[in-house]
Order: C-alpha cells, then structure tokens, then sequence
C-alpha cells in the first residue's frame, strides 16, 4: 500500500479500513498489529505514583507541513506540553485520525513517522487511535485528535492560579517562531532570514526546572494559541495578580522581529509551540533558570518580568523605550490554525 490514495472505504471498518491500519499506520508509529486489537489501552502505574493528569487536543493546522515540523510532530508536542506545564512526567498517548479522501497514502505515512519520532523524542507512548475517513473537500486533508496522560509526582502543585506577588517570571526562548513559520508556509512569504517552527517537547525542560526549584515553582504555561500576551492575562486572572514584563529583557529572534515589522504583528501574541513562561519565588529564578537553559529547548531562557503586590489583575509592559502600557488580551485570533 505504499502508494495510492485514502478512499471512503478506508474509514468502513472493513478490509480496507484493516489494511490501511496493518500496513501505513501501525508501521508508521512503530507499533504492532497486536497493538489495536482492544478497545481500549491498560497502563500500568509506578508504585506509589501521584497524581494523574489528562489532556486532550485537536489540531488542523494549515499547510499540514512547514518549517521546523508537521502536523504530525505538533500534535504529539501539543499534547506532551500540555502535560508537562502541569507537572506531569507524560506516559501514554491515543492519536485518531480524520483522513480526507483522496489523501495521499504516502504523505500519510510520512506524517504518522513523524509523529511516532516526536513521540521517542519525548519519551511517550502512543497507545491507542482511531481512524475516519470523511468525503473529499470536508477536511483539509488530515485532522489528528490526541488525548494524553501522565503522572504528577507526589508534592508538585504548579497552577495558574497559584502565581503571588514577589514571584519571577521567566521564559524560555523566543517568541512567535512557529506562528510566522505557518504563516510564512501558508502564504508563500520569503523572508531575508527564513524562520523554523520551535515545535518541540517541553518535557525535559520542566522536569529540570521542577527539580531545580521544587516547591518554588509556581506556575507554568506553554504560550501558544495567542501567544505569551494570552498565557500571561491568564494567569494574571487566575491568580488575581498584576504581572510586569520588560520587553527588552525578552529574547528576540532578528528573524520573527523582521517578519513581524513587515506583516504590522506583535511577537507576544503570535504563536509558539516550544516555549514557555514560569513563575517562582524569588529564591528558586537562579537555579531554575539555569536547568532551563541546560536544555537545548531551554538555551535561550531568561528572566523577563515579576509580579507585583496591590494592583489589580493584569499584564503591564515596560517597553523599550522605558514607557508603561496595559498588555491586553488578544481580542481574537490573529493567525488561525496554526496548530
């Protein structure tokens, strides 16, 4: 089946469904027959292990490639994020398909291998799917939905309403490289500097950053639909605190900060989806800030802000040119689909 196209009949349940499952999606995220024969998957959890986190996404990103990754690489990143912003080591992953007809069998394959790679990357498992296939022109070519598991260890309690005054705020690289890369893809833009996607697992970046700060980190949130302007009023409103950045001590990509100049965009609210924000008690930014940039997701991490005490919930920018301004909520979506 190396070739050829998906048709309506790929997604009956019948021979066809199985021979595409036997033959392009198992293989291609590594797994065995065996592996789909139950309705359900089992996993077996550590002795004494705490508590258990869940997420699920969907993602109908467009083009389905671009630079830096795939749909494929973003939906297993999406997810594996999600979980480890909480403070779950991830564990296990179910990965359903919804295949346009006509779809390239090929394009499939290459985008499951993807994914299956992204997977190993981050050390989880992908242990159960499903596969639709609707009527050509009904689904962009391929839609992935995920849901994910994994463990939160004993003592770890990171949540967006637990940010207080006198905490750091810290990230972890650039902003804004993924929703310019889709867009650069999407629209056939050339920039002087072609930007790449940071899609990539934060798992290990907050594994090392929990360790380094235990108790002391507080929050954090990965910055994608929205950017770092909508993660940072979300946080400012669950925890009934004002949050002050200083733009100049954000990391900036000359790249995105060109292709943002050019197309009128702020880089705190375009899209990531390999970088975070973190909150802490003053005595834990040293040492977190330094496992975070022991990881190579993590090289470019700094202290960009605090929060203040006695002000109401909101995100203040200090701006370059040593004004104050109110960093709102992105009223609407400025790039859709980009993830």
């Amino acid at each position: 089946m190396s070739g050829g196209r998906v048709l309506m009949g790929h997604g009956g349940g019948g021979e066809l469904a199985r021979e595409l499952l036997d033959e392009v999606i198992l293989p291609a995220l590594g797994l065995t027959p065996d592996a789909a024969r139950e309705d359900a998957a089992s996993i077996d959890l550590p002795p004494g292990a705490g508590r258990l986190a869940l997420t699920t996404d969907s993602f109908v990103v467009r083009p389905l490639e671009f630079p830096g990754g795939d749909i494929g690489k973003l939906s297993v990143c999406g997810t594996v994020n999600d979980l480890a912003v909480s403070g779950a080591r991830p564990l296990a992953l179910t990965l359903a398909l919804v295949i346009e007809e006509g779809f390239e069998i090929a394009r499939l394959g290459r985008l499951l291998e993807s994914a299956a790679a992204a997977a190993r990357a981050a050390g989880v498992r992908i242990v159960s799917g499903d596969t639709k296939v609707v009527e050509a022109g009904s689904a962009d070519g391929l839609f992935i939905n995920t849901a994910g598991v994994g463990i939160v260890p004993g003592g770890v309690r990171v949540s967006a309403a637990s940010v207080r005054p006198g905490d750091e705020c810290l990230v972890s690289g650039p902003l804004g490289r993924h929703g310019i890369a889709v867009l650069s893809a999407r629209e056939g833009l050339r920039f002087e500097t072609p930007v790449t996607s940071d899609c990539a697992s934060l798992s290990e970046l907050c594994r090392s950053a929990l360790a380094a700060g235990g108790a002391g980190v507080h929050a954090m949130r990965d910055l994608t639909r929205g950017g770092a302007a909508a993660a940072l009023n979300e946080i400012a409103t669950a925890s009934g605190v004002a949050v002050e950045i200083d733009e100049a001590a954000i990391p900036e990509d000359q790249a995105v900060a060109g292709a943002c100049a050019m197309l009128g965009l702020d880089p705190l609210g375009v899209a990531n989806e390999g970088t975070l924000a973190l909150f802490c008690g003053p005595a834990a930014a040293a040492p977190v800030l330094e496992a975070m940039r022991s990881t190579s997701e993590g090289r470019y991490a700094a202290r960009v802000g605090r929060v203040l005490a006695g002000r109401r919930a909101q995100v203040l920018l200090r701006t370059r040119s040593g004004g104050r301004r109110i960093l709102d909520m992105p009223h609407g979506e400025g790039l859709p689909r980009i993830c």
